[in-house]
């Protein structure tokens, strides 16, 4: 999953960047300022957006404020040193999905990142499941036919996000854009070598069953269909 984070502190947002991938090992855009968040938001798909209020050029209401006005439903997380009634209930209204006082602790912001994603995937529970696959995004496991099946970090992720996104073709570009941040252009030649070895490790814990993955020539990967009962 891609996040974007928008804070003006660089020594905050290099360890919450840091945290965010190495915890959950989610991809992290960082923009310094509000306009550039804004700009980051408007071109690019995140899964959720991090947004601090108190910001240069553009606070943070501002960059709520135009997210929801062009019906960019993406979760925010907001980063606040206001803890009032009011001011919650004003970040509510604006379209904030949550928030964070500061100071925080990175174990609770990364468990509120995690779940505002599953919720922004329409995945409120942890454990997401298809063709015998179950898949605990708190745990970061994944079992096929009651076998653990060992993967690799991106292995996973790539298995996440398919699962998040049941029958869509899902393309290289559009993967490599949320496993990676800005600089993932040097990963494009490793992606199908990462889904053959994840097809391989599926299909090895049940033998003869349906595959997981489907791959079409040229346009991408998707979830194999349910069989038919």
């Amino acid at each position: 999953m891609r996040v974007l984070l928008v804070e003006d502190e660089a020594r905050l947002a290099d360890n919450l960047a840091a945290a965010l991938r190495d915890g959950p090992g989610l991809a992290v855009d960082w923009a310094a300022d509000g306009e550039a968040g804004d700009d980051a938001a408007r071109n690019l798909c995140y899964d959720l957006v991090i947004l601090d209020l108190m910001l240069p050029k553009l606070d943070g209401y501002g960059v709520l404020r135009r997210m929801r006005a062009r019906k960019d439903a993406t979760p925010v997380l907001i980063l606040t040193a206001k803890e009032g009634k009011d001011a919650i209930v004003q970040l509510l209204n604006a379209g904030a999905d949550d928030y964070l006082a500061k100071p925080f602790d990175l174990g609770e912001l990364i468990a509120r990142a995690k779940a505002l994603i599953r919720r922004g995937k329409g995945a409120a529970h942890p454990t997401l499941k298809a063709l015998g696959v179950e898949l605990n995004t708190l745990e970061q496991t994944v079992h096929r036919g009651g076998s653990l099946v060992d993967l690799s970090p991106t292995e996973y992720h790539i298995l996440e996000y398919l699962l998040h996104h049941p029958r869509k073709v899902v393309s290289k570009q559009e993967l490599l854009e949320h496993l990676y941040d800005y600089n993932w252009e040097h990963h494009s030649n490793v992606i199908e070598a990462h889904v053959s070895n994840l097809r391989k490790k599926l299909d090895a814990a049940i033998p003869d069953a349906e595959p997981v993955i489907e791959t079409l020539r040229g346009r991408g990967y998707r979830l194999s269909p349910e069989p038919s009962s």
